[in-house]
């Protein structure tokens, strides 16, 4: 034994078996399990009307407790805690359990500042719908020409 396996070897004997070889599944309940596992972005539409932007964000695995919406001007940003669990079967025996806990976030800009005091927000099925109304130009307001 040299000198430096005398020190390696008992190292090498502490991490021994930590390192075990993964479950083999089939190839169509891994890709099935996977795609359900990924962290994903929250989905968005946004639509402008004549008052109002109207956003469906779709975030799934979330509950409306676990959601924030934040509105500075012109920029709204959603984020929102996401648990995800999804459990492979063949017959009685489990393949597979896996779970996902995390973060997901969107923020965006819109061409009009939002009026945050009138903002309506609710979630339904993994659906958050936002109005935001558009805020109205202050009267009095007037553009200076710089001599």
């Amino acid at each position: 034994m040299n000198q430096l396996s005398r020190y390696t070897q008992p190292l090498d004997d502490l991490f021994r078996g930590f390192f075990v070889k993964p479950l083999d599944l089939p190839a169509h309940l891994s890709t099935q399990l996977q795609a359900h596992l990924q962290p994903q972005s929250i989905k968005m539409d946004v639509k402008e009307q004549d008052e109002a932007y109207l956003v469906h964000a779709e975030i799934p695995g979330a509950r409306k407790e676990d959601i924030h919406v934040e509105v500075d001007g012109n920029q709204v940003s959603i984020s929102s805690e996401v648990k995800q669990e999804k459990e492979v079967k063949d017959g009685e025996r489990v393949l597979r359990s896996e779970r996902y806990y995390g973060q997901v976030s969107r923020s965006f800009q819109l061409a009009h500042d939002i009026d945050e005091a009138q903002v309506k927000a609710s979630f339904n099925n993994g659906v958050l719908e936002l109005s935001l109304p558009k805020k109205k130009a202050v009267p009095g307001t007037r553009r200076i020409t710089i001599e």
